[in-house]
């Protein structure tokens, strides 16, 4: 029987050639659907129609001060009196009147951005219109327009422009929560000044941690210096995402791009749209990852959470009763599944609210109620006075084993720290240095004990496995911290 007959009678039969022999093999009944459903590359032909409109190029100006020549004169006057002892050959040996610097205006970059609302708000990204003196704005129809600086904020890089137009074409704001990983995602922008340019791509991952508020959309989107800015466009022409980060060796475009998700974007600028900047909630915690080590060490049953690794002194935390070593489970009654999840919850919380955190301490969980208070620039650390009285330190076998030279406490020091125990690091060297230990610092547990003496701390260490790691509650300035000091294996 020929082989175009043996297929007429067998259709699910599929041809294979294997060491030049040929071979009959059935083809499962799923992968013939497959191979017969025809799957094309989508066409955003449309998308560009209906979105390109709506993305504006961005024109920065910046005013720099060009000095007179008579100014000039001078300092190359000094500059050959200095280094050959003698005046500029050939120069004039009059006064003459000094020019006034004059302010000239140079280009300063180019982004991109789309138009958020039809009376001419244009959203963009901060760094495009950072230190610029004019910002102007250029339509798809090539009208142009000098746009005001609403406000920029940039923690995230989110800005706002406001143009004096009206009837614009706003662009359509997606919902984050149905972009899946795989989809197809389209940008629009002026890479290197090629105003109106498409690429396109798929979403390679979400909740990218390169941002301390953001957890961005990562992209095989090619993007380029002047698509800062733009449009990440779904395939219902939506935006999802405001194209802001580029993983790249060389400056170019190397297969990894980042984007602002559209919700986030939106929250701030509706801030900057109000009030022209940003306001965030703080609780003055410093946090970390949950090691397994951390998490076997304090008998949390799985690796999650936020560990607390310092409480700054009279803050919301601190009030609120958080103590450093504690791992914040929840948020609001929202869990906190890694560490980056905790700022954004916070920050994203208006400052006055109350609320509540779950802890682990102890083996066991607490609810605390906090009332978050507003960021603001971090305020320096105060040393701790060491006081007129210099006790000897301790170079006792337990602590020498974790690297620590210790001292007692003398009255003045606990009175002047408020503290109505623990000891005084002296040195810190091998384990006790790699955990973060520094001279000055004050040692206020070991093992979830309390220590207010050198006793205390040599008999709570003495009670602890010393193949596992020791957790150490210490206060530097006036923040309290937590640390993990591994001995060496």
């Amino acid at each position: 029987m020929s082989s175009s007959a043996l297929a007429r009678r067998v259709p699910a039969l599929a041809f294979a050639a294997l060491s030049g022999l040929t071979l009959l093999v059935p083809m499962q009944p799923a992968v013939a659907q497959a191979a017969q459903a025809t799957r094309t590359l989508p066409d955003f032909t449309d998308l560009v129609d209906q979105v390109g409109p709506s993305v504006v190029n961005i024109r920065t100006v910046e005013r720099v001060t060009r000095r007179g020549s008579g100014e000039m004169d001078e300092e190359m006057q000094e500059f050959f009196r200095r280094f050959f002892g003698q005046p500029l050959p050939n120069a004039p040996r009059q006064n003459r009147p000094q020019q006034q610097p004059q302010e000239e205006e140079r280009p300063r970059g180019v982004g991109s951005g789309f138009i958020l609302t039809s009376d001419g708000y244009v959203m963009t990204n901060a760094h495009v219109v950072e230190d610029a003196s004019e910002v102007i704005v250029t339509l798809t129809d090539k009208r142009e327009f000098k746009a005001r600086i609403v406000g920029a904020d940039k923690r995230t890089d989110v800005a706002v422009v406001k143009i004096d137009a009206a009837g614009l074409p706003a662009v359509k704001v997606g919902d984050i929560s149905r972009l899946r990983v795989g989809e197809w995602v389209m940008a629009i922008g002026s890479p290197f000044g090629l105003e109106n340019t498409v690429t396109a791509g798929i979403v390679s991952a979400k909740q990218r941690d390169t941002g301390e508020y953001l957890p961005f959309i990562q992209t095989d989107v090619a993007i380029n210096p002047g698509n800062s800015g733009g449009p990440l466009i779904n395939m219902r022409g939506e935006v999802v995402g405001i194209n802001s980060q580029i993983y790249s060796r060389s400056g170019g475009f190397m297969g990894i791009s980042f984007s602002i998700p559209i919700d986030e974007a939106i929250r701030v600028s509706d801030q900057l749209r109000a009030t022209g900047r940003v306001s965030r909630g703080r609780i003055g915690v410093q946090i970390d990852q949950v090691s397994k080590d951390v998490a076997e060490s304090i008998g949390l049953p799985k690796a999650q959470g936020a560990l607390v690794r310092g409480v700054e002194s009279g803050s919301p935390g601190d009030k609120a009763g958080i103590e450093p070593g504690d791992v914040i489970l929840k948020y609001d009654g929202r869990d906190i599944e890694r560490p980056s999840d905790l700022p954004r919850m916070v920050g994203n919380t208006k400052p006055g609210t109350k609320t509540t955190v779950t802890v682990f301490r102890r083996g066991g969980t607490r609810d605390l109620s906090i009332t978050v208070a507003e960021l603001e620039a971090d305020q320096p650390t105060r040393r701790p006075a060491a006081g007129k009285e210099e006790p000897k330190p301790s170079v006792s076998a337990a602590a020498k084993s974790l690297g620590l030279a210790l001292a007692e406490l003398t009255d003045a020091q606990r009175r002047e720290l408020k503290l109505r125990g623990g000891v005084r690091v002296e040195s810190a060297t091998d384990a006790a240095a790699r955990a973060g230990l520094r001279e000055g610092d004050i040692i206020l547990s070991v093992g979830n004990v309390e220590v207010a003496s050198l006793k205390e701390f040599d008999a709570a260490l003495a009670k602890m496995d010393k193949s596992k790691a020791v957790s150490v509650l210490f206060r530097r300035g006036d923040w309290a911290q937590y640390a993990l000091i591994r001995p060496a294996r």
